[in-house]
């Protein structure tokens, strides 16, 4: 849970660091259900507001590890490299 979405902070306007916290521990297997939790924390500001942009941008990087996974790096030696989720 985010730091905005804590009971306490019922009424506080989001920040950019409150999208981040919740972006920040994103997997493929997560990654639609953090896109929706983002989508709600950003919704009712206006065009333009930092915690937005941050936002949506974030979004488009969870629609995209949600279908393409998620790369960390070439294999390893002695590793076969994961194959993408992604069908050509």
């Amino acid at each position: 849970m985010s730091e905005f979405e804590s009971p306490e902070r019922v009424g506080r306007e989001p920040t950019v660091e409150d999208v981040r916290e919740l972006a920040g521990p994103s997997t493929p297997h997560f990654a639609p259900h953090i896109r929706n939790r983002i989508r709600s924390l950003i919704a009712g500001l206006p065009e333009g507001h930092p915690a937005r942009v941050e936002g949506e941008m974030h979004i488009e990087r969870m629609n995209r590890i949600a279908v393409e996974g998620e790369r960390r790096g070439p294999a390893q030696e002695g590793e076969r490299e994961l194959p993408s989720v992604r069908k050509p």
